[in-house]
């Protein structure tokens, strides 16, 4: 009997775990690419407006530093130096920050990669920053989503698109 009942707590503590991993409201995610010859990875998760105005919004507002997703701060790694906006950013990994704005986004790479949201998050740590302009994507965005094109870096969510110039 106590066999059974160990067994029958293996199985329910397996089954919330796997039904919580299944329900994530900001599931991970990973866009990579390549770009001039450099492996680009971006680890992030993505949460989803669900009606709720994001960019601008409450979550998300204009004017301060973003994790640039949900959960764990986002992070860019890129196998060699690439040029960013022009300028130099070396091999390595990164924290991803934004400071979303209606025109513009300035887009922060920092030296520390892992923080949980922006809970530590020190501008003094930041290795490169450069403004980008913000555009209207084809369609409304529901869930926020980043993307590794040839020459740059894509993030879109709900009326907002940014592209960061990579090379």
């Amino acid at each position: 009997m106590k066999r059974f009942n160990v067994l029958m707590s293996a199985i329910v503590l397996l089954a919330s775990v796997q039904a919580c991993a299944q329900n994530k409201k900001s599931p991970k995610a990973v866009a990579e690419g390549t770009i001039g010859g450099a492996e680009i990875k971006i680890n992030y998760h993505q949460p989803s407006a669900r009606g709720r105005t994001m960019i601008g919004g409450e979550k998300v507002p204009y004017g301060a530093v973003w994790r640039t997703g949900a959960n764990n701060a986002t992070t860019f790694e890129t196998s060699s130096d690439i040029k960013v906006g022009g300028e130099t950013l070396p091999k390595g990994i990164y924290g991803l920050y934004t400071i979303p704005n209606k025109e513009e986004w300035t887009v922060i790479f920092n030296s520390v990669s892992d923080l949980w949201g922006k809970n530590g998050y020190d501008e003094s740590k930041d290795v490169l920053r450069l403004k980008v302009s913000s555009s209207k994507p084809e369609a409304h965005v529901e869930t926020f989503v980043i993307s590794v094109e040839d020459d740059g870096m894509v993030l879109a969510w709900e009326n907002s698109e940014v592209k960061v110039p990579i090379e």
